[in-house]
């Protein structure tokens, strides 16, 4: 790498070579940049992302990072650009799905989320929903799977939005989308029957 490719004082400089591609998501998969460390950058449980504790407050900058953010197989997340990988933390899901849209009834029901970083996803195959059990409360806390292992979480008020669109199916309470049922819980364990 050249030291026009890596200056130590910026270490996110291969945005802008990023911030100049065409529109659509960079192919962070492909690139395997050398690891330039940690950067004190986090995305708090809520959705906000911070840098050096401050809140990032312009969306189009937020976007520009989640368009290069990747999860690998180590279990961490990155900012992955051409010529660098730098290394952030996140609380819970690097995305929230704030916004929600169900079509139709039954099990030709269709689920479609929007995350903080307007990503829009439609509960599929491809885009899974599972449902966690949250430590310390026990409570159910849904994600859904937006691209390449990053999920969403989706906020508590959508949450209520999604069990009111939920149905019982072989003993399961959950919900229809994508031509699949997507468990949440037992139904008897939660006072539903079929």
């Amino acid at each position: 790498m050249t030291a026009d490719q890596r200056d130590a004082s910026n270490p996110l400089r291969g945005l802008s070579a990023v911030q100049k591609q065409a529109r659509g998501l960079p192919p962070v998969h492909l690139w395997n940049p050398p690891f330039c460390g940690d950067i004190d950058m986090r995305i708090a449980r809520d959705g906000t992302w911070y840098y050096m504790n401050s809140p990032i407050g312009r969306k189009p900058l937020m976007q520009l990072f989640a368009s290069v953010l990747r999860y690998d197989d180590d279990g961490k997340y990155y900012l992955v650009t051409p010529v660098e990988k730098c290394g952030i933390r996140v609380e819970d899901a690097p995305f929230t799905a704030i916004r929600m849209r169900v079509e139709g009834a039954g099990d030709a029901q269709s689920i479609s989320f929007e995350t903080n970083t307007d990503d829009a996803v439609t509960v599929d195959a491809a885009h899974p929903l599972r449902f966690a059990v949250e430590e310390g409360t026990d409570g159910l806390k849904p994600y859904v799977l937006v691209r390449a292992n990053l999920e969403a979480l989706v906020s508590r008020a959508l949450f209520y939005d999604l069990v009111a669109a939920g149905a019982v199916k072989d003993g399961w309470f959950g919900v229809w989308s994508g031509g699949q049922f997507w468990p949440m819980q037992k139904a008897d364990e939660i006072g539903f029957s079929a």
